[in-house]
């Protein structure tokens, strides 16, 4: 039987959190490929409109173990900056991972910035031992909302 695991996340950000939520968490497929070009090729909604039950793929270049991941959104409260998706395609899933989730919350911090915090859940295939993955998947997550935050902080009329 796969045994459930999870890891916590939590990254500071002086950018505001409506700002960081919408362009690292709901605008990321369009920002991923300008921002992280190196790590992403691509990506595009598959189905939706970007609220829940919507699928976006990205398509990694060759810095990445695999070259696409699906994900649904299955909870989205904007105004909360608050979502949580599954991965459904790609991304370890069939391979070494049974299923994995992600609840992500950016919530408002002192001095006008923000606290991202980050709460993945994951069941690996039997047999499946994990290394350094956990710590490989909070460098991504964290490079993600750091590459977030500097565009942010360089374009500071984006995303208000």
């Amino acid at each position: 039987m796969a045994s459930a695991n999870s890891w916590t996340l939590e990254i500071a950000s002086p950018v505001a959190a409506p700002r960081l939520f919408r362009a690292a968490v709901m605008d990321w497929h369009t920002l991923a490929p300008k921002l992280v070009s190196d790590v992403v090729a691509s990506a595009h909604p598959v189905e939706g409109e970007g609220g829940v039950g919507s699928v976006r793929q990205f398509n990694f270049t060759s810095a990445m173990p695999f070259s696409l991941m699906k994900e649904r959104l299955e909870f989205l409260d904007a105004d909360k900056c608050e979502c949580k998706s599954t991965l459904i395609e790609g991304g370890g899933i069939g391979v070494a991972i049974e299923t994995a989730t992600s609840h992500i919350k950016v919530e408002p911090a002192a001095g006008g910035g923000s606290l991202v915090k980050v709460d993945s859940t994951y069941k690996l295939l039997p047999g499946v031992e994990v290394k350094d993955e956990i710590a490989k998947a909070k460098e991504s997550v964290t490079a993600i909302f750091k590459a977030a935050e500097a565009y942010l902080l360089a374009n500071p009329d984006a995303y208000n």
